[in-house]
């Protein structure tokens, strides 16, 4: 029988997703040596030595911010992500946190709760009180969403049924995601568009280098008087200090975000939740799950399923073949440098995928019989070849 996959977790990790690990193939623990893979939540992978047994990556969440993807990319490691498993909680997040904005409900909970004397007082400072805390209704206005994934689609499907018009903006939506979007959302031709046109925007894209600051001050000026801005992507997508300009001089009416700092959770126009997103046991049980199993299939079948460095490589098996896992760059004749090995130690190829994705590809070949470890080595020996195995 073949030795157990040895999984090392550096986050707690739902029991839900460590279930669909059986212990019979798998030994699961958070101090482990020579791991064949990691199993994360939040931790910091760029303060930490990888051991050089690790062939995989799972993050049970969305954002890889917290992994060194560029190093495992030059080792031939997959970095998997769960996109859309916590869609849901963020999406409801998002919903209550228009209804937060429209409603002033944040400043009008604090005024109540600073409220004294008996009640009769109270009664008469709320009736003089209130009218400084009149709202909005969400039917009619526009909501527009940046970044049409997961999250964004559920969050512009949502808002159709509250009776407000949807507008999006992603150059990048996938098929998928194509198909689940309502066709009454309507389509931005650019962020300004966007902007210009959208009563409330909410903003789901990845922080990187395109993305920062993607909201800021000139875009901000787009926007109709009495906006509403939220942010329950990334910190940095937004320029902080151009919502904080635009607050002050009225033209935007509130900023809902995830991410507290001492610029923003002062100010009488912001609520600043604590990171909230995916914070459902829901979530976090199927993220879990999610990236315990996409960890399974890639050690168990060399399969590729959501990961952000190397392309979607699914290949059903053919009975009775070994299967070669092989990650390599993205290069000319790589494919014909592989056969040629396998062909001079007369190996014959029963199927064969070759998926790329921008300067890295993925290659999965399933032969008769069996492959040697003398062969398996000059596979890895071949210049562009970054890591092989057979399962």
């Amino acid at each position: 029988m073949a030795e157990p996959f040895r999984i090392q977790t550096l986050n707690n990790i739902s029991t839900r997703g460590l279930d669909r690990l059986p212990r019979a193939r798998y030994e699961v623990a958070s101090d482990i040596g020579r791991p064949d893979a990691l199993l994360l939540r939040s931790a910091d992978m760029h303060k930490m030595t990888i051991p050089d047994s690790v062939l995989a990556v799972a993050r049970a969440g969305a954002g890889t911010n917290n992994i060194p993807v560029p190093l495992l990319s030059r080792r031939g490691v997959p970095v998997f992500n769960t996109p859309g498993a916590n869609a849901n909680a963020v999406k409801e997040l998002v919903i209550a946190a228009m209804f937060l904005a429209a409603r002033n409900l944040g400043p009008a909970w604090q005024f109540a709760r600073g409220l004294t004397g008996d009640d009769a007082a109270i009664d008469a400072a709320v009736e003089k009180g209130k009218k400084d805390y009149v709202g909005f209704e969400l039917p009619g206005r526009t909501l527009g969403v940046i970044g049409l994934g997961a999250i964004g689609v559920a969050v512009a499907n949502s808002a159709l049924g509250l009776g407000m018009n949807g507008l999006g903006y992603d150059p990048q939506i996938t098929v998928q995601r194509a198909w689940q979007l309502s066709s009454s959302v309507q389509q931005a031709i650019s962020l300004d568009d966007l902007f210009a046109r959208s009563n409330i925007i909410s903003v789901h894209v990845p922080m990187n280098d395109q993305t920062r600051h993607l909201v800021n001050e000139a875009r901000l000026k787009l926007m109709p008087q009495g906006g509403v801005l939220l942010n329950f992507a990334r910190a940095g997508i937004v320029d902080d200090a151009a919502v904080i300009a635009a607050l002050n001089a009225g033209h935007l009416h509130a900023y809902v975000c995830d991410f507290p700092k001492n610029g923003l959770k002062d100010h009488p126009k912001v609520m600043a939740l604590p990171h909230l997103g995916a914070s459902t046991n829901e979530a976090e049980e199927n993220c879990a799950v999610m990236a315990a199993d996409q960890l399974r299939d890639f050690l168990e079948t060399g399969n590729i399923r959501n990961s952000v460095n190397f392309p979607e490589a699914v290949l059903a098996r053919v009975p009775g073949t070994a299967r070669l896992v092989i990650a390599n760059s993205n290069v000319p004749n790589m494919v014909g440098q592989i056969s040629t090995c396998l062909a001079t130690a007369g190996v014959n190829i029963a199927d064969l995928l070759n998926k790329s994705r921008g300067e890295y590809a993925f290659t999965l070949i399933d032969v008769d019989g069996g492959v040697d470890d003398a062969t398996v080595q000059k596979i890895r020996g071949i210049d562009g070849v970054l890591s092989a195995r057979v399962v």
